[in-house]
């Protein structure tokens, strides 16, 4: 009798009524369909054994499949509030991320002399990864003056000063904490290419700039950023990022440029694909590349691209590099940036 005992304990349980077989019926909360019945088969207990008996073993299996289909019930309720939470966060991801873009494509629009600068930090900030390692990337660490003083890193503190403008703005409008700065570079990257983009339109249309922005309207490439806008949340480095990781691109060889890009998974395409992010001078940098064979045919195929009217390989393949070099050896916070919805008081509510 200690199975009675035992099940008059649970409240949502009772012995079924003249039933041609002994069964144990559970009422699930939420489900409004009946119960859940438990059936003890005669041939489970033996031909001969007709009476009502329980073991422990058969009210836990019960017991189970009560929970199991509660679990059910209740999970339907549990991912539409999951679902909406993840709805909102994405919406305020996205409308922050809207506006990082206006602040930086307004404030590189004023100061067209750096945009070679702000591709090179860029390029400076994620080329520190190390594969063995797993250590370096667009980490935000050549913001520390330690890292900002080194020779491969000459010229880009005023390109540095700009973004720091940039995000002082940036962050009083923030409500989900401030920018991090290996966020702030690489979209500051992407707000300069999309600038050279533009610009090649407009000078295709004669220097029309409404024609040039109809122009890259109609056949540029922004539909090609959505991998990268989907990398919004790296985490700054609080150290500068191991020494000598970066060759001086203004003095360094071909093959030095080559291994540098192989260490990091990229190769001659990507080097030449890269141009303007290594000097002021991106003709000057590609005649250097072109020395190479390797590199020539990758040289030649982007500059006949930016001849045409769309020139669709050179802004794709670059976009994809770009997309790849920012993310390097980084964990993306995909909560970054989000915050508490304010509830509304119904009861404060003037009807």
């Amino acid at each position: 009798m200690a199975g009675v005992s035992f099940l008059s304990t649970l409240t949502s349980l009772r012995l079924r009524p003249h039933s041609p077989r002994p069964s144990l019926a559970f009422a699930v909360p939420g489900i409004s369909s009946g119960v859940v019945c438990c059936y003890r088969r005669a041939e489970d207990a033996g031909e001969a054994d007709e009476r009502c008996v329980y073991h422990r073993r058969d009210v836990l299996r019960c017991v189970g499949a009560v929970v199991g289909m509660e679990l059910i019930s209740s999970s339907g309720s549990l991912t539409g509030v999951s679902n909406a939470a993840d709805l909102i966060q994405r919406r305020q991801r996205s409308e922050f991320q809207s506006s990082i873009k206006g602040t930086l494509s307004t404030i590189i629009k004023g100061h067209p002399d750096l945009v070679p600068s702000i591709l090179t930090l860029a390029l400076n900030d994620a080329m520190t990864y190390d594969k063995a390692t797993k250590s370096g990337g667009p980490n935000g660490s050549i913001r520390l003056s330690v890292e900002l003083g080194r020779p491969e890193n000459s010229g880009l503190s005023a390109a540095l000063d700009l973004l720091m403008e940039a995000k002082m703005g940036i962050d009083t409008y923030s409500k989900g904490g401030p920018i991090s700065f290996a966020d702030l570079i690489q979209y500051a990257a992407q707000a300069a290419i999309k600038k050279t983009f533009l610009d090649s339109a407009i000078q295709k249309c004669g220097g029309k700039e409404d024609k040039g922005k109809l122009l890259y309207t109609a056949y540029g490439s922004n539909g090609q950023w959505g991998l990268f806008d989907k990398q919004f949340g790296r985490m700054d480095a609080e150290a500068p990022d191991p020494e000598g990781r970066i060759p001086q691109w203004n003095k360094a060889s071909v093959e030095e440029m080559k291994a540098k890009f192989t260490a990091i998974g990229l190769g001659p395409r990507q080097l030449a694909v890269m141009s303007a992010f290594l000097g002021p001078d991106q003709l000057a940098t590609e005649n250097l590349l072109s020395s190479d064979p390797e590199v020539r045919p990758w040289v030649e195929k982007y500059q006949r691209s930016r001849e045409t009217i769309s020139q669709t390989d050179y802004e794709v393949d670059l976009i994809t590099t770009l997309t790849k070099l920012s993310s390097l050896g980084q964990k993306i916070d995909y909560e970054a940036y989000t915050y508490p919805v304010k509830k509304i008081e119904l009861s404060k509510l003037k009807l």
